[in-house]
């Protein structure tokens, strides 16, 4: 009964520390996390960020000398937009302890095929941007969440394994 990658996480989280973003779930209402501001809007509800300060408080009242924080987030879709009120955030917070950001982008690799199959593994792996708009997104949502993270974090560290970021 595998149905997301998270089913393969033999890890037990603690549940303070996962937040389910509802609307935007496999069978959410509103489809696919797609754009900066999409990720952005998210964390403008009262809400989510009260919910979100009540889950970051109970971990950091556990900690005996806070230092700082690690995000990890995508850069390539509507995660970039979330990440960046993250850090926002957490500056605001706790402005004097350091953030590290990892700004995560998918690599497109031919996964030691030959170059005679690499069609196919592009094909099936990393199929196509279907138009020139989801192209656009990844690269907007990219150059807004490079901005953004580093505006908030005390060192952004892109990361991709492939040497364009992601971007073709």
């Amino acid at each position: 009964s595998v149905r997301l990658w998270s089913d393969y996480l033999n890890v037990h989280l603690h549940p303070k520390s996962i937040y389910v973003i509802r609307q935007y779930m496999h069978d959410g209402e509103c489809g696919c996390l797609e754009a900066f501001g999409q990720g952005e809007s998210l964390l403008q509800d009262s809400n989510c960020v009260e919910e979100l300060e009540d889950r970051l408080h109970f971990y950091v009242e556990e900690c005996d000398y806070l230092q700082g924080f690690q995000v990890l987030c995508d850069l390539h879709n509507g995660f970039s937009g979330v990440g960046a009120k993250v850090t926002e955030l957490l500056y605001d917070e706790y402005s004097g302890k350091g953030i590290l950001t990892w700004g995560l982008t998918p690599g497109t690799s031919n996964l030691g095929v030959s170059k005679q199959f690499q069609w196919l593994v592009v094909f099936f792996f990393f199929p196509p941007l279907q138009d020139a708009q989801k192209n656009l997104y990844r690269v907007m949502n990219t150059a807004l969440g490079i901005v953004h993270l580093s505006q908030h974090s005390s060192l952004l560290c892109p990361l991709s394994l492939s040497g364009s970021l992601g971007l073709r």
